[in-house]
């Protein structure tokens, strides 16, 4: 079984990628781990690297080919990424994840230990860089749906019913 999880800073993406891999025993990898591991290899804050990146094609096609790869190899996965549904040709299920940006913004600034003002304006930053990038190295509207099998609204519904939505969904497909 291979899914894609996808959605914006903050939507529980990652969350919801861990509690799928406990309860499916599915392993999962993440590209946002990724991006950061690439700019603490650099010495920059998600931030930096998100405008170095956009400069540097390369940090996307390095994360995306990445996640390709461990796909194309697993017969069991779980990819955690926003733009994974994209180039991991052998999913099962293809997740897009949503959330009020106000809700997005108070859990970044709990996460991160910053204000809510100050998670809004790096969002703000981050989604106008990451979305630049996207459309210019892949020729990939963010914003457009279509790709997905399911869009699960997280504000709505807890982690835990989360994951049981997907769970559920799984068994009909």
């Amino acid at each position: 079984m291979i899914i894609t999880i996808g959605g914006l800073a903050g939507t529980g993406t990652t969350t919801t990628a861990e509690l799928l891999s406990e309860k499916l025993n599915i392993p999962y990898i993440s590209a946002g781990f990724v991006f950061r591991e690439m700019a603490a290899e650099r010495g920059m804050s998600v931030l930096e690297f998100s405008k170095f990146a956009e400069g540097n094609d390369d940090i996307d096609k390095e994360i995306d080919r990445r996640q390709a790869e461990k796909a194309k190899s697993s017969d069991n996965l779980i990819i955690e990424g926003r733009l994974s549904a994209f180039f991991v040709d052998n999913a099962d299920l293809k997740l897009w994840l949503v959330t009020p940006f106000d809700v997005r913004s108070q859990r970044i600034a709990e996460r991160e230990d910053k204000s809510v003002d100050v998670a809004k304006d790096e969002i703000i930053i981050r989604e106008k860089s990451e979305a630049l990038r996207y459309m210019e190295i892949h020729n990939i509207d963010i914003s457009n749906m279509d790709i997905y099998d399911l869009i699960i609204n997280t504000d709505t519904f807890n982690p835990e019913n989360v994951s049981e939505i997907i769970i559920q969904t799984l068994k009909v497909i």
